[in-house]
């Protein structure tokens, strides 16, 4: 693998550059003195910020993007060998790094490097241990899978000392890093398109695992079934969290208010340890907030700062994050596009104040339909309407013969109540028609939904 020297900056291509992940790598590289290039398929603020900070982005991806001077090139997991760039760069034999790989190295230049995995939360775990860090008055440098304000965007460039990113499992992604702690929220199934089943997702997450050696921590769910087998016979130190009393970090004597934000007693070993309070609602935050608490006491962070950094964080863009109210109806944006964290997030609404729960649904990726499309249809059955929009596709293409459609028939066949239409403008039409005061409306998926919320208020 070609090896980037970060103390001689160079000149680095990045084809997908606009992707919060990559995008965040490049910031760090051009802070760094590196010069950036890179290509993607669309504008958008992320390759604006780009473009003002000194990158020189292309749009569109063609072999002429690959001009003469590179040292090396990034690419994504979605970038495919029948990429006119990917070819032009192998044809000229430049180097070549997966973000991973790439991520992975940058983790080597830091004292203490955390990487928070799991199915569900990471970037929400993630941005509870910023805002921790950065209440405790650290200089770490941090790369999150979603825009923190705290942070003005999805990546902080901070001293040597401490870096935190997500690590994510799709392709075997996080099998390149070198982390020093670890945190596993959760192991289910997604990703279906690249593993062959839960079994076989287990079987990587132990491979991260194994990634620690003697001096390192992992930090893991008891909540995860048989979580034993994933941290068995390690070197680390391992640390639990989750429901159970027997974990090392648990929650008692939880209350909740109307928005459906816990305060709970922080259990440590059994024992009272304080009380918390979060800024942000659902069950599935407490256990995100007890990650994100057992790494920052490992790190040996105040108690004041744990607690000022848990209350403080009121999310990131995506994650039930509210937008804005129109004739009385309140529209949320949440980046939900698993069952279980639909779910979650419906869970959610529930306990806020509301009339109706609308959810206006954009399914992501063929092959995850495919794959759960009864817990699909159960999970949205907790909204008392949905609306569904066509799958949005993101590096798939329509071969495996599912669609929005069969989503609606389950959901039917279930009792819920449900709406197809196959374009934006009619759903906003639907919506301006039928919602009315006193409505929670959640725009929810990974896709680009978020803008019928966005246009509506926007009328």
């Amino acid at each position: 693998m070609y090896q980037i020297d970060f103390g001689k900056p160079q000149s680095i291509h990045f084809i997908g550059i606009g992707g919060i992940s990559m995008s965040g790598l490049a910031e760090i590289l051009m802070k760094e003195g590196f010069t950036v290039s890179g290509s993607d398929a669309h504008e958008t603020s992320l390759t604006d910020q780009l473009e003002a900070d000194g990158a020189r982005i292309y749009y569109g991806q063609r072999a002429e993007n690959i001009r003469d001077g590179l040292d090396a090139v990034v690419y994504t997991a979605a970038v495919h060998p029948d990429n006119p760039e990917y070819q032009e760069v192998m044809r000229r034999g430049i180097p070549m790094l997966s973000r991973a790989e790439l991520l992975g190295q940058m983790m080597k230049n830091y004292r203490h490097a955390l990487a928070v995995a799991g199915t569900h939360g990471k970037t929400t775990t993630t941005s509870m241990i910023t805002e921790i860090l950065l209440a405790a008055d650290l200089d770490p440098t941090i790369s999150v899978g979603g825009i923190l304000h705290s942070i003005g965007g999805n990546i902080r460039v901070g001293g040597q000392e401490l870096f935190v990113t997500e690590a994510c499992e799709y392709t075997n992604s996080f099998l390149s890093f070198f982390p020093t702690m670890e945190v596993i929220l959760n192991v289910e199934e997604d990703h279906m398109d690249f593993f062959k089943d839960l079994a076989d997702i287990r079987r990587s997450f132990r491979l991260f695992a194994e990634k620690l050696g003697p001096e390192g921590l992992l930090v893991i769910s008891s909540d995860i079934p048989d979580y034993e087998e994933l941290c068995r016979d390690l070197p680390c130190r391992v640390v639990t969290v989750g429901r159970s009393g027997d974990s090392d970090y648990s929650a008692a004597d939880i209350v909740w208010d109307r928005w459906g934000r816990p305060a709970f007693t922080l259990m440590k070993k059994g024992q009272p340890a304080g009380r918390l309070r979060l800024g942000v609602p659902g069950e599935h935050n407490i256990s995100n907030a007890l990650a994100a608490v057992a790494a920052a006491e490992a790190l040996e962070v105040p108690v004041k700062a744990v607690e000022e950094g848990l209350a403080g964080f009121t999310g990131t863009e995506r994650r039930f994050e509210k937008k804005g109210e129109i004739g009385g109806v309140t529209v949320i944006d949440d980046y939900a596009h698993h069952p279980r964290e639909i779910a979650a997030t419906l869970k959610t609404a529930a306990a806020c104040p509301h009339k109706q729960v609308w959810c206006v649904f954009q399914p992501h990726t063929y092959s995850r339909i495919r794959a759960f499309l009864e817990e699909f249809a159960k999970a949205l059955c907790l909204a008392d309407q949905v609306i569904l929009a066509d799958i949005y596709p993101a590096r798939e293409t329509d071969t495996l013969g599912v669609s929005s459609r069969d989503i609606a028939e389950r959901i039917r066949e279930m009792g819920g109540n449900v709406h197809y239409f196959p374009s934006f403008d009619e759903i906003e039409t639907f919506i301006l028609e039928n919602c009315s005061t006193g409505d929670l409306l959640i725009t929810m998926g990974a896709g680009d939904i978020v803008k019928v919320g966005e246009r509506l208020l926007g009328k």
